[in-house]
């Protein structure tokens, strides 16, 4: 007896390879692509994230989120000649991680024909992810190396001339950091999620209203190769016990991520706006947008001189 399940679309005949437990539906290969596509396309829609003469930069780690983006958005604005892309790959300086996925970002850019621009905790900052760790800091690394990440990232963007930076964060990664913000009643970080400070440039995340292993599905479907590394540190991150959690309760109750998302938008139109009228400072050390005296990143470098 053939129990091979069908596509749900109506008039396929293709065998399914995955069922939506949150929607109830089972999708061959061809209309699950369309369906992860067509939630991109809604959401790049809905927040206006790409207009005319765009220059992009697209924060590649070559990890599945964002090879599988990158080739998303060549795929989808492959005839659109107004638009530039280039793509910025972030080297934290891990042992035994990052390089490797460095290499392959490397090889996902040159297939795509996007040009790569490579930076280092270590030319930029002075020292490693790594070496932040050996400190024994309170604090776990993930919080300083989002932080650098970061300025990285907006610092190249800006002196490149991106006019928006685009992000891989997935479903998951959107919901784990709303109900991080819930857990600690951090009002104003809630209300950030929703846009930037014009001080900085513009950050796009188009796969926002994708779940993490659906991404990780149209990553095969796509052709590009899944890492089997993770970084050491993320174990040791609030995050970490916070994805879990998701998780089990998705596995459970299908939809909750989806459920949390419709939710924070709901509430977000009561949320302090992200663009208050009190101003922002300038880091009286690197010069950059600040909402103190002197900016995170430089807080950080500054710490690890004094040890």
């Amino acid at each position: 007896m053939n129990m091979t399940l069908r596509c749900s679309k109506r008039k396929c005949k293709n065998p399914a390879i995955i069922h939506q437990k949150y929607s109830g539906l089972h999708f061959c290969e061809d209309h699950f692509v369309e369906d992860v596509e067509r939630k991109v396309k809604k959401e790049m829609r809905k927040q206006l994230m790409v207009e005319h003469g765009d220059t992009i930069a697209v924060a590649l780690s070559g990890g599945k989120d964002s090879s599988a983006l990158l080739y998303m958005l060549k795929k989808i604005f492959h005839n659109r000649y107004d638009l530039e892309f280039f793509a910025i790959s972030v080297d934290e300086g891990i042992n035994g991680f990052r390089s490797l996925t460095i290499k392959k970002a490397e090889t996902v850019a040159k297939e795509l024909e996007v040009e790569l621009f490579i930076f280092s905790f270590e030319k930029e900052f002075g020292f490693t992810m790594d070496e932040i760790a050996s400190k024994g800091f309170e604090q776990a690394p993930c919080t300083f190396c989002g932080v650098l990440r970061r300025k990285i990232l907006d610092r190249k963007a800006k002196e490149f001339g991106a006019t928006k930076v685009v992000t891989a964060h997935n479903l998951d990664d959107e919901v784990q950091t709303i109900l991080i913000n819930y857990i600690r009643g951090d009002i104003e970080r809630l209300g950030r999620l929703r846009g930037r400070r014009a001080e900085f440039v513009p950050r796009i995340k188009p796969l926002r209203g994708v779940p993490e292993k659906e991404v990780a599905l149209y990553a095969l479907a796509a052709g590009i190769p899944l890492s089997t590394i993770h970084c050491p540190y993320a174990s040791l991150s609030f995050r970490f016990t916070v994805k879990k959690m998701l998780n089990e309760f998705e596995m459970k109750h299908p939809g909750t991520k989806y459920s949390l998302l419709r939710g924070y938008e709901r509430l977000s139109e009561f949320l302090p706006t992200a663009q208050p009228a009190k101003k922002l400072l300038r880091c009286t050390r690197c010069g950059e947008a600040s909402a103190s005296r002197i900016c995170k990143a430089c807080e950080i470098i500054a710490k690890m001189k004094l040890d």
